[in-house]
C-alpha cells in the first residue's frame, strides 16, 4: 500500500506542477510554436479536466497517508488547495479575468503540491506508513 500512496502523492504533485506550467508557459509556447493552437489546451475545458484528474488522486493519497500519520492539517492543506484550484477552474477567466484565474490556479497548485509533499515526507518518516 505504501507504493500506491507514494505513487499517488507523486502523481498529484506532478499534476499540480503541470497546471502551474500550463498557466505560466503555455502563452509563451503558443508564440514560439503557433501550431500548438490546434491542440485546444488554452480553453476552460483543459482546466476542468485537470481538476477532474487532480481531485480523486489528491483525495486518495492524502486520506491514505493521513490514516497512518494522523496529521490532519496535511489533509486540510490539500483540501484548501483543491478548493482554490476548483474555484479557478469553475469561475474561469470570464469571471476572474486572465490574471485572476492564473493567480488562483498557481496558488491552488502550489498549496496542493505542498500538502502532498508534506504527506509524502510524513509517511517516509513514520514507521506506521511503511
Amino acid at each position: 500500500m505504501e507504493n500506491i500512496r507514494s505513487l499517488t502523492d507523486k502523481t498529484a504533485i506532478g499534476l499540480s506542477l503541470l497546471c502551474a506550467l500550463h498557466c505560466l508557459a503555455f502563452p509563451f509556447a503558443m508564440v514560439l510554436v503557433p501550431s500548438l493552437a490546434g491542440l485546444s489546451l488554452d480553453g476552460e475545458a483543459f482546466h476542468l479536466w485537470m481538476v477532474i484528474a487532480v481531485i480523486p488522486t489528491s483525495l486518495f493519497a492524502l486520506t491514505l497517508g493521513c490514516k497512518h500519520h494522523k496529521r490532519y492539517w496535511v489533509v486540510l492543506t490539500g483540501l484548501v488547495g483543491l478548493l482554490i484550484l476548483a474555484m479557478a477552474a469553475i469561475a474561469g477567466a470570464k469571471v476572474l479575468g486572465e490574471t485572476g484565474e492564473k493567480s488562483l490556479t498557481l496558488l491552488g497548485a502550489t498549496v496542493i503540491a505542498l500538502g502532498h509533499y508534506w504527506n509524502f515526507r510524513r509517511c517516509q518518516n513514520n514507521e506506521r506508513c511503511q
